[in-house]
């Protein structure tokens, strides 16, 4: 099975990069361990950013960089926000053409709501299921295109000669057979890390598999301490409340009746970028102003019944199904969960890896767009934008590499997974690898959560090594691999602890509060030392091993972020 160009998950970020590099004339084959529409991607609600201009007719794509370059805290790389918020209109009217049926404005454009951290109003959205829409569209494309697609397939290993890349190994999930694949390229497109916290908004299938494989293969990660909690998820399953609802004028109440943001961000109020409104909440539950001592209020009931089922179905009906709420006559409890990560593989403006012919683009990506704290609306178009262009670089890189495939290396790779596999299944421990996941969950959102103490991240560094030790005596209740999700999550489980580790130390190195990572014993950010990426290296003792790059500055001096 040998293909130009392997593109690992099946999100947009995934779809778009496999059409982009069919449209450049290489073979191209898609790798992902769901059917494509069931990719996380589908469970985004509140909308896609683009300087359209529909709403705020003197909106432009350099507002947009400045409000993504502001919201980052001022770590993200602004020539590559450029890139990003420029390539946004022709993206959207694109996407449009190709199918996509956004909601409209009365004169038939597409319409733009306001979303948490933006200066105009400029998110385009399709009702509060905007993912779900963008995916079919991209699926359908990636269909008519001819796109190759093996479902249900997980990638364990990387295969690389000479800092070039030669295929990688994956498991076929539904037989347990693994099997060697043949590529030049290969795009990482793996969706982000959020699984390995408890509490979060993200699908089950977001473990971090894909940032794990590239780490394990030598490739760098840059900015993990970086995680981001939605400030709206529902009390008690953490399912994601989109930021639309917010957009749309709903308001947070606490149990005494106050619209509390008005002491966090008197300006802006319940639009302030999401770590400023999560952190917000929690400061309300810690200081007991919270309802049960867990959550607080988001109240639609204001905005009336006809607008809510225009612009807010989706919501109506998770507070319907999943908490006993009707949001036209009740309020819905909610609480922060995490929700993203900022980090991820490192690549270049072009998704480029240290390693020749393999890319990234996506959330496992850190490109790096979203620095220390991403907007609201700005995922999903880093996902299509650059995807198309991971996709592009890949198939030039294709039309120019002559070598042939080393097919011994990767019969011999194979052959190495093929023991490790066995080896892992035949483990006569005693430990459960669902007992681990649980605690390394429970230990993430603990202890290196929205708020950040520096004895709790050592509490939390100590239990990841002692789960290491224990993962090694984990046994298996079923020897059969046919679709064995105890063998999936242990595989799963080697990434989830890997990220986890380079999640707490990074964070524990860095000694100030940026975005996202909010240090209660460093609670200012400090440009003078810290105005730089963390990249991490994995050690030979599989340890975390840290250093820096420089953070592109070059359009926008860093100043202290008002809201």
């Amino acid at each position: 099975m040998n293909y130009d160009v392997i593109v690992v998950g099946s999100g947009l970020a995934g779809l778009r990069a496999a059409i982009a590099a069919i449209h450049g004339g290489a073979s191209t084959a898609v790798l992902s361990m769901v059917y494509a529409v069931r990719s996380h991607s589908v469970a985004a609600q509140g909308g896609i950013n683009a300087a359209l201009g529909n709403v705020d007719p003197e909106d432009n794509w350099k507002n947009h960089a400045f409000d993504t370059v502001k919201g980052s805290d001022y770590l993200a790389d602004q020539k590559a926000v450029c890139r990003m918020t420029e390539a946004a209109i022709p993206t959207i009217y694109e996407m449009e053409h190709w199918g996509t049926a956004f909601s409209r404005l009365p004169d038939g454009r597409i319409a733009q709501r306001p979303f948490g951290g933006a200066g105009k109003q400029r998110t385009c959205y399709a009702e509060d299921r905007t993912g779900h829409i963008l995916l079919y569209t991209l699926f359908q494309q990636s269909v008519r295109n001819k796109a190759v697609f093996y479902d249900e397939w997980m990638v364990i290993d990387l295969v690389i000669e000479d800092n070039k890349c030669v295929g990688l190994i994956a498991m076929d999930m539904n037989s347990g057979e693994l099997k060697s694949f043949g590529a030049k390229a290969v795009i990482f497109a793996t969706g982000g890390a959020g699984r390995v916290y408890g509490a979060s908004t993200n699908a089950l299938i977001c473990t971090g598999s894909g940032i794990g494989v590239a780490y394990r293969a030598g490739i760098p990660l840059k900015d993990m301490e970086f995680v981001q909690f939605h400030p709206t998820t529902l009390f008690g399953t953490n399912i994601l409340i989109t930021e639309g609802a917010r957009g749309e004028g709903g308001y947070l109440y606490n149990r005494l009746g106050e619209r509390f943001m008005k002491r966090y961000a008197s300006e802006k109020m319940e639009l302030a970028p999401r770590d400023i409104v999560a952190r917000a909440i929690r400061t309300e539950v810690l200081e007991g102003r919270g309802f049960e001592n867990a959550y607080v209020h988001l109240d639609l009931r204001h905005i009336g019944e006809e607008k809510l089922n225009e612009r807010l179905p989706g919501i109506r009906e998770i507070g319907l199904k999943f908490a006993g709420k009707d949001i036209v006559s009740d309020p819905l409890p909610i609480q922060p969960g995490q929700h993203y990560t900022m980090g991820g593989i490192d690549c270049d403006i072009d998704g480029k890896t240290k390693v020749d012919g393999v890319y990234a683009a996506g959330e496992c990506a850190c490109v790096s767009v979203h620095g220390a704290n991403r907007l609201g609306g700005n995922s999903l178009l880093e996902t299509i934008v650059f995807g198309k262009i991971a996709g592009d670089h890949a198939a030039d890189y294709i039309a120019s590499r002559k070598d042939a495939v080393n097919q011994s290396l990767l019969k011999n790779k194979l052959d190495a997974k093929e023991k490790f596999v066995s080896d892992l299944q035949s483990s006569k421990g005693k430990e459960k690898v669902g007992v681990l996941r649980e605690k390394l969950r429970s230990t993430m959102i603990r202890n290196v959560g929205v708020f950040r103490k520096l004895d709790e991240m050592k509490e939390a560094d100590k239990t990841i090594t002692e789960l290491k030790e224990r993962y090694t005596k984990i046994s298996f209740t079923h020897p059969s691999r046919k679709f064995n999700l105890e063998l999936l999550t242990a595989m799963e489980m080697e990434t989830m602890l890997e990220i986890g580790h380079v999640i707490t130390e990074g964070a524990i190195r860095r000694t100030e509060s940026r975005g996202g990572h909010y240090r209660v014993d460093y609670p200012e950010r400090d440009d003078e030392n810290w105005l730089k990426h963390t990249i991490c290296t994995q050690g030979e003792n599989g340890e975390p091993v840290f250093s820096d790059s420089e953070v592109d500055i070059s359009i926008w001096e860093p100043k202290e972020r008002k809201y």
